[in-house]
């Protein structure tokens, strides 16, 4: 069973290769292999005074100009004892921003303790949100679902339905119209701050996709680098179901359904799946009428509306016609 959280080395080599926060290991080398629990960095605040009991573990402590102030108007004892104690709650790695360079003491409790110490050069405020960001990517709630994630028109598309129902054929077929296939078969999703989902494909089964009487076939190599891309936020979910003659179907478009899964709700559309359908044209029209929904354009509620509008009128005239007299 995989440890919970993100190794600290982890984080510092993969933000050194995106550059999104600067990071540089100045001290506690020995301790990278800790892990962060939690992506919300966190500030000392009081804690340098004795105040330290709402220090969280897990948590990326933060050192910006007031504290690094503080702890050089100490004397050296002063410090390192203020250190230790800091030090003895469970925190991964500790980042001292704005470029500052810490008292020695800090270096030297650092390696003692085996607690990397990092040097950013950024301000305060935005070394916390760009490492907040970075680490809400590796620490957001994930799952694997059986299904084919495609970028049609820039949304993002899952289908999903049982195995052996078309989903890769339609898929394949979605490519050839000129969409982009991000996963087949396995669709890892991340939900992100909570509020919507990121679906990527696992590394080994990249570019590839899984066709009944042909086989694994790369769609990249096929179609070149621009069928496919790494990841897409989900942003609809289309559900193939056998077709079933005896269950009524939505005719109008006007109810809505939604697919939930880590705790975030996706519109869902339910299509039957029968002979003569083309299924690929259906998908690419269910997106396209999302983006117009997107957009505030409801073609089904405002036809609906128009109906409506036109049943009261005919209301009217009637009730003025055949009204009884006065």
């Amino acid at each position: 069973m995989a440890e919970p959280g993100v190794a600290v080395a982890t984080v510092l080599r993969d933000l050194a290769e995106i550059r999104g926060v600067d990071l540089e290991l100045v001290a506690g080398a020995g301790g990278v292999s800790r892990r962060i629990t939690n992506p919300h960095p966190q500030k000392t605040g009081l804690a340098l005074s004795g105040f330290d009991q709402y220090l969280r573990e897990g948590r990326v402590l933060v050192l910006g100009e007031s504290e690094v102030r503080f702890l050089e108007s100490l004397t050296p004892d002063d410090r390192t004892a203020v250190v230790r104690r800091v030090f003895a709650h469970a925190i991964p790695c500790l980042v001292v921003t704005a470029g500052f360079d810490a008292p020695p003491e800090l270096y030297a409790e650092a390696d003692r303790a085996n607690l990397p110490l990092m040097r950013a050069r950024g301000a305060t405020p935005l070394v916390m949100a760009r490492l907040s960001a970075a680490l809400d990517a590796y620490l957001a709630p994930t799952t694997v679902v059986h299904g084919v994630l495609m970028d049609i028109l820039g949304l993002g598309v899952l289908i999903v339905g049982e195995s052996g129902i078309g989903k890769s054929e339609c898929a394949l077929d979605l490519v050839v119209r000129g969409h982009r296939l991000v996963a087949d078969d396995a669709v890892e999703l991340r939900a992100r701050a909570e509020a919507f989902l990121i679906g990527t494909c696992p590394e080994l089964t990249q570019h590839h996709m899984e066709i009944r009487g042909l086989g694994l076939i790369n769609v990249q190599d096929l179609f070149g680098v621009a069928s496919t891309r790494r990841s897409k936020r989900v942003e609809l979910i289309v559900q193939l179901e056998r077709w079933d003659p005896t269950r009524e179907y939505d005719r109008l478009g006007l109810d809505e359904v939604h697919y939930e899964t880590l705790g975030v709700r996706v519109p869902m559309i339910r299509m039957p799946v029968a002979p003569g359908r083309n299924l690929a044209i259906l998908v690419e029209v269910a997106a396209r009428n999302q983006l117009l929904r997107h957009g505030g354009l409801n073609s089904a509620r405002r036809l609906a509306d128009k109906l409506d509008a036109e049943l009261g009128h005919a209301r009217e005239t009637a009730d003025l016609e055949f009204g009884e007299d006065i």
